[in-house]
């Protein structure tokens, strides 16, 4: 079973962060957002991957061979033309009898595939939020799909696309992303992916869906810091590290040295980071990021970074009691 990744997006929401760093690199609860996708399809049964590159795409193409061996196609999107042109760049390598997935690059989702792959009909992973808006959105009677809209001004359900489709093959959905590119049907400049699939609702294609429970958006700062805080409740288990006060949930990767600090909760520490005489929560800290004297809270620091704060004196007993003092 091949999957399809999009990730050639510049990330703009997600700025200054990605002006160095592609928007799947960017770190979460200890591991780059791609990374926890990847892992997730290989643990799935996934065993070939296309990826759809664009902005910086030398440094995912980077990072999947030196992390992976799973086979990887790596398809470049010279014009950033939105998701459904991005997926009909990656169909090239899907042929016309073969099922497959399409897995966006900004989400991270917690799924049993099984679900999914093998059924007669496609399937489209779905997820109930507050604010459609943001979203494709979907029309359900029971599980099958009646209606889909790309980000409407007026929703008709809170049920939105959850970054996870299955097909049966491509071969109705490469003619109508071939029909959209062909006349310039676009919003905003971009191709949709969601105006193709209701092309071929329309059309009576059926298309079922699966609700996605652990589904978790990267998309802006505020959503990426509430993932980090999700995955850490399941997966942070570090409660000690000599000469700090560690209070759990947090990750930390291997670094260069943390010295008098007070690290958590909901703190992700990326590789070879230093960090002095500070205290963290609620944060996500890149690779090879210097912190020194700082209070900081619900904050991003992307890699390669370094910051410093006012100078304190922090003294650190056997005792669970802080003294904190401001020079």
């Amino acid at each position: 079973m091949k999957a399809l990744i999009p990730v050639a997006g510049v990330g703009e929401r997600l700025r200054p962060f990605t002006h160095t760093t592609p928007k799947p690199l960017l770190s979460v609860a200890g591991k780059p957002i791609l990374a926890h996708i990847i892992d997730g399809l290989l643990k799935n049964g996934i065993d070939e991957l296309i990826l759809v590159i664009g902005y910086k795409g030398e440094k995912i193409e980077d990072f999947v061979r030196n992390r992976y061996s799973i086979p990887t196609h790596f398809i470049w999107q010279k014009e950033l033309l939105g998701l459904g042109y991005a997926v009909y760049l990656g169909l090239e390598q899907i042929s016309d009898d073969e099922p497959f997935l399409i897995v966006l690059g900004d989400t991270i989702i917690e799924v049993d595939l099984s679900k999914f792959i093998g059924s007669e009909n496609h399937i489209i992973g779905v997820h109930l939020v507050d604010n459609p808006e943001r979203f494709g959105v979907v029309e359900l009677s029971g599980k099958r799909i009646i209606g889909m809209e790309e980000k409407p001004e007026s929703p008709k359900s809170n049920w939105v696309i959850a970054g996870l489709y299955y097909f049966t093959n491509p071969v109705r959905l490469r003619k109508n992303l071939d029909f959209l590119i062909g006349n310039k049907i676009a919003k905003n400049g971009e191709i949709q992916l969601t105006d193709a699939l209701s092309r071929m609702l329309a059309d009576g294609e059926k298309f079922e869906s699966v609700v996605i429970d652990g589904w978790y958006d990267c998309g802006k700062p505020e959503t990426l810091l509430e993932t980090n805080r999700k995955l850490l409740d399941k997966n942070g288990n570090l409660t000690e590290l000599a000469g700090n006060i560690i209070i759990p949930p947090v990750s930390i990767a291997k670094t260069d040295s943390i010295e008098n600090s007070i690290i958590g909760p909901y703190v992700s520490i990326g590789e070879r980071a230093r960090i002095k005489n500070s205290i963290l929560r609620d944060c996500i800290v890149g690779d090879s990021t210097i912190i020194t004297n700082c209070i900081l809270e619900n904050s991003i620091l992307g890699s390669d970074s370094a910051f410093s704060g006012r100078p304190y004196r922090l003294n650190l007993g056997n005792s669970s009691k802080v003294e904190l003092e401001w020079e």
